[in-house]
């Protein structure tokens, strides 16, 4: 029994990938390769007639592609940076120190892993604040969403980090700002990729946000600008320059995620304790 059980739990994984992985992002790469009638009902199938780098080079010119790019980093990029290192530095503290006061603290800055932020509220704070339209303002909303997964995360791991490493730091004459970047920053290198690939995924794909806080304005980024195209009467049912378009979107986060999928296990398992 636990030798069928043991064949049949691996096969079914492979399965369930293969059905919810593997199949759609055939479908998307193939039917980026295929002509706009072949594109209008797309299937598994091969092209008839590739036109791979016209579709790519239409979505490019006609979607903005890398303006909504350098919108995309622009954001995205300081929004991770501060998050990790104000996320850290709340962590240390909340796992160094104990109290009341400091636990209902705590409480509060995980509080946002349950609860999700009120897009109108957020956008008419945002008005009256004068950074409605504007890329600081959706970099502060992407800060507020994902700072509690960092302390959430971070917390535990600090908490295996030796004390007596920063009290040796300490008797070395280091301040608590040295001893954070010199011994506890340094230490939280797993789990801190394993945040910032994570918290880019989410940034990156949020379309919902982008909309209500950035749209109309000046800046773009990549998802929002794939909503835009898609829903004008340009791309309208043009499946293959969307696809194109969601392909070369993609393709920034499948080498992040390839090259730091080790330190997601590892950052993950190592704050588990």
């Amino acid at each position: 029994m636990k030798t069928l059980r043991g064949a049949v739990q691996p096969a079914a994984v492979l399965l369930l990938t293969f059905v919810f992985v593997a199949l759609p992002m055939w479908l998307v790469l193939i039917t980026s390769a295929k002509s706009q009638g072949e594109a209008q009902q797309p299937d598994f199938s091969l092209p008839t007639t590739w036109n791979l780098a016209e579709n790519y080079t239409q979505a490019i010119q006609q979607g903005g592609f890398w303006r909504a790019l350098a919108g995309s980093a622009m954001i995205v990029i300081p929004a991770v940076v501060v998050v990790l290192i104000t996320g850290a530095m709340a962590s240390w503290i909340f796992a160094r120190r104990s109290g009341r006061a400091l636990g209902a603290l705590y409480a509060v800055g995980i509080a946002g892993v349950l609860i999700p932020p009120a897009a109108v509220t957020v956008v008419l704070l945002l008005r009256n604040l004068g950074i409605a339209n504007q890329p600081i303002g959706l970099i502060c909303v992407y800060i507020g969403m994902y700072l509690g997964n960092v302390i959430f995360f971070m917390t535990g791991f600090v908490r295996t980090i030796p004390r007596e490493l920063e009290e040796a730091a300490e008797v070395d004459g280091a301040g608590p700002v040295k001893v954070f970047f010199r011994i506890i920053f340094p230490m939280l290198r797993p789990t801190i990729a394993t945040c910032a690939i994570l918290i880019t995924l989410f940034a990156w794909n949020d379309v919902f946000y982008a909309f209500f806080v950035i749209g109309g304005g000046e800046t773009t980024t990549l998802p929002l600008s794939l909503y835009n195209v898609a829903s004008s009467s340009l791309y309208t049912h043009n499946w293959n320059l969307i696809f194109a378009y969601v392909v070369m979107m993609s393709i920034p986060l499948v080498t992040l995620f390839v090259f730091g999928q080790r330190q997601i296990i590892s950052g993950v398992t190592q704050g588990a304790v």
